[in-house]
């Protein structure tokens, strides 16, 4: 009987679809498996068990269940992952339960309820009436308005805070949610006004959805003032510029589809190009590429594409973007843009041409050379000094030597330069690290069952941990453990297997605590992987040895210390007893090797 949200929640949800909205799974016997999205890793370590309903990595040692991925992978706490989980199940939880609200729950339904203000305010006021006149001559649909939730904010210092104040949301809390400023007056009172006013609203949205913040664009033309063009809503505790990409919610499952990623740099190109079927374009909103970005970017593909104009660049931060996501190793490719023109003004004059720009897109250091000898004559001692100049840098931080002698020779060839002369000046070149990407960070949550500590207690739990993994795979194993191998185990491993021989399955009864079961999940998880042809007696008894071994050499360190007390208290009649004792335990010892 389900009774509880929780349980409902993991009865209608499945782990390995959950998880596959957030990282790339490919299938591995009956778990699936993938590189963890929680530490840097080559060779996959993190599994998914469809049948367990667990996920575990047997590198970092994160695992647990449903609700542990979210608050991980999202750094949420346990009632924010419970509401969002909930919402994906369509299961209604009740408001008043204390254990779900929380600050970050009243920012997001304020957020979604200002989105839908906007969106009244396009459809049903007269001004509004003229923005989407406005966007569908741009060239932007109907279903995209409503698919991207376009709206407008009305000419009005407070429309939006007194219509959420009329819903009983306080003032301080639209200012949190970076919908309202707040006022600088000389009385104690809190007042404000509206951030967005006569401007078109694109809401930005997290990767699960949900409204956490806007971009406001000028729509009025202004005679008496200067108004910016565009307005952002200002960092919040849901919104974060360095962590989010415009459209990544949309466009997540294409991008791992087609295993690409093109990036633009506004809201409008990617609405435009979903509009027109290349549903893995994402924008970076005009700001450079962060590690946090590029963390979240590799869960889904390792190809990205540039859109945006990279002469414009420079040395500009989206020049280093571009360089962090290459030392993070991305494969770049860069289209040309025809110049003064976004990806939005082609594809409404033919979606045909972005289609080919992407098809004939080049490498970026293809991209670079091109555009370093378009800028120079490399006949002339100064162009090719000013080309040497730009390329020998970006030359200098590419990590494969074999790919770089490829473009060493190149450059060699299109200068009519040496090799060795080309490598002599990279020689001479240093460059500044780019800042590393460092792995998502979020809550320790699970149990860390499987140490890279191989010495002392670390050890040994690794082998009792072995033991239980081989006997959980068949109740016949049991038959390979003897008493006196459970005396020498820790006592939580002595109980487990006295309950093991009671009754086998007795961890899938509903008594047992939840960190019991998981643990034992997880053990039989790790050897379901790890099994090919095992000979479980041998494997038990091999580990079995190793921990008399451990057990001996520690008793013979505890005779070595009271034979030493002994001579020390000159009580030589203990002294013999001891060594007696200390030459039976290393016969044993000899006996077990």
């Amino acid at each position: 009987m389900i009774n509880s949200p929780i349980d409902e929640i993991k009865n209608k949800l499945d782990i390995v679809e959950v998880i596959q909205g957030y990282i790339k799974l490919e299938k591995a016997g009956a778990n699936f498996r993938a590189p963890c999205p929680f530490h840097s890793e080559k060779k996959p370590s993190f599994f998914v068990s469809p049948a367990r309903q667990i996920w575990h990595c047997f590198g970092c040692g994160k695992g647990g269940n449903i609700f542990n991925f979210v608050m991980e992978i999202e750094g949420m706490e346990f009632g924010d992952a419970l509401r969002l989980l909930a919402q994906k199940a369509g299961i209604e939880l009740r408001k008043q339960d204390p254990q779900i609200v929380t600050q970050k729950q009243h920012l997001y339904e304020i957020c979604e309820i200002a989105a839908q203000f906007f969106e009244t305010q396009l459809e049903k006021s007269k001004i509004g009436q003229e923005v989407k006149e406005y966007l569908l001559n741009r060239g932007i649909k109907k279903e995209s308005i409503e698919k991207w939730r376009i709206g407008y904010a009305p000419d009005v210092w407070e429309g939006l805070s007194n219509f959420l104040m009329g819903k009983e949301y306080k003032r301080e809390e639209i200012i949190n949610a970076g919908l309202a400023v707040k006022k600088e007056n000389q009385n104690n009172y809190l007042d404000s006004y509206d951030r967005f006013r006569r401007r078109i609203m694109f809401p930005i949205f997290d990767l699960n959805g949900q409204v956490v913040g806007f971009t406001g664009r000028i729509f009025e033309k202004q005679d008496k003032e200067e108004t910016a063009k565009y307005v952002n809503t200002p960092s919040t505790l849901l919104y974060d510029k360095s962590r989010i990409l415009y459209g990544l919610d949309k466009a997540k499952i294409s991008i791992r589809k087609e295993n690409k990623c093109i990036l633009v740099e506004g809201q409008t190109d990617v609405i435009m190009s979903h509009q027109v079927g290349n549903e893995n374009v994402i924008a970076t909103s005009g700001t450079a590429l962060t590690p946090y970005q590029l963390t979240i970017l590799k869960r889904y593909t390792e190809n990205l594409i540039t859109g945006f104009d990279m002469d414009s660049a420079g040395d500009s931060a989206t020049k280093r973007g571009i360089e962090l996501a290459q030392e993070q190793g991305f494969n770049i490719k860069v289209i040309a843009m025809p110049e003064n023109l976004d990806p939005a003004d082609v594809i409404s004059k033919n979606p045909d041409d972005w289609e080919k720009m992407i098809e004939n897109s080049k490498s970026i250091l293809e991209f670079y050379f091109d555009s370093a000898f378009s800028k120079d004559n490399s006949k002339t001692p100064e162009g090719k000094k000013n080309i040497a100049k730009a390329l020998l840098p970006i030359l200098k931080k590419i990590p494969n030597k074999i790919e770089q002698f490829h473009w060493i020779q190149k450059m060699a060839q299109k200068l009519e330069a040496r090799e060795q002369d080309i490598q002599d000046e990279l020689k001479k070149i240093v460059v500044q690290p780019v800042q590393v990407a460092q792995p998502v960070q979020a809550v320790e949550v699970g149990i860390d069952i499987f140490s890279n500590n191989k010495n002392g207690a670390g050890r040994k739990q690794i082998l009792e941990q072995r033991i239980l993994s081989l006997v959980l795979m068949s109740e016949e194993n049991l038959h390979y453990i003897d008493e006196n191998l459970i005396s020498l185990l820790s006592i939580r491993t002595q109980e487990i297997l006295n309950n093991l021989k009671k009754d086998f399955d007795f961890f899938k009864k509903p008594e047992i605590t939840q960190e019991l079961k998981d643990f034992l999940d997880t053990l039989s998880l790790k050897q379901e992987i790890e099994q090919e042809n095992i000979d479980y007696e041998k494997e038990i008894q091999i580990c079995a040895g190793e921990i008399k071994i451990m057990e001996t050499k520690n008793r013979l360190d505890a005779i070595s210390r009271e034979i030493k007390k002994a001579e020390q208290e000159k009580n030589t009649e203990k002294v013999d007893l001891l060594t007696r004792e200390f030459e039976k335990t290393c016969s044993g010892l000899n006996n077990t090797n």
